[in-house]
C-alpha cells in the first residue's frame, strides 16, 4: 500500500475483505446494482473511473463491462455513515447493468398476492451478450 491509498483505511471492510457497493445511475438517482468490492477494486474503481467489483463467484476481480461492453463511468465514490457500504454513482454504458439484459438488477417486484413479478422488460438477450457463457 502506498500512502495515496490510506484512504481505504477508512473504510470497514468485512470480515472476508469485502464492502458491498451500490451502483447509482448518474442522473436519475436509480439503484441499477449491488455488487461486491475489496481493497483493489475500489482502488482500481477511482484509479480508472471505471467500476470494477470483486465477483464471489469466480473468486477475481471483475471489470465491469469486460465481457458485455456495458461498463459503469463513476462519477463520484462515496460512504456510507457507518463506513461500510460504498456508493458509485455511474453511468451506465448501452442502458445495459444486468447479467439478464435488462436495465437494472431490481426487475420483480412482491405484488399483494405474494408472487414476485417481472417489472422491466428484457432489453437484450443476455446469450446475445455473453456469447452464451452466462456470466455476469
Amino acid at each position: 500500500m502506498t500512502a495515496n491509498d490510506a484512504w481505504l483505511d477508512a473504510i470497514a471492510w468485512g470480515p472476508d475483505g469485502l464492502i458491498p457497493a451500490i451502483a447509482q445511475e448518474h442522473g436519475t438517482g436509480s439503484v441499477l446494482m449491488l455488487a461486491w468490492m475489496n481493497r483493489e477494486a475500489l482502488r482500481l474503481t477511482r484509479e480508472t473511473g471505471h467500476a470494477v467489483y470483486w465477483s464471489r463467484s469466480r473468486a477475481r476481480l471483475w471489470h465491469k463491462g469486460e465481457e458485455s461492453g456495458h461498463q459503469q463511468v463513476v462519477h463520484s465514490i462515496r460512504l456510507d455513515c457507518d463506513a461500510d457500504v460504498v456508493l458509485l454513482e455511474v453511468e451506465q454504458k448501452g442502458g445495459i447493468a444486468c447479467h439478464t439484459g435488462r436495465h437494472d438488477c431490481f426487475y420483480r417486484a412482491l405484488d399483494t398476492t405474494g408472487d414476485w413479478v417481472e417489472i422491466a422488460p428484457v432489453l437484450k438477450d443476455p446469450n446475445a451478450i455473453y456469447s452464451g457463457s452466462g456470466s455476469k
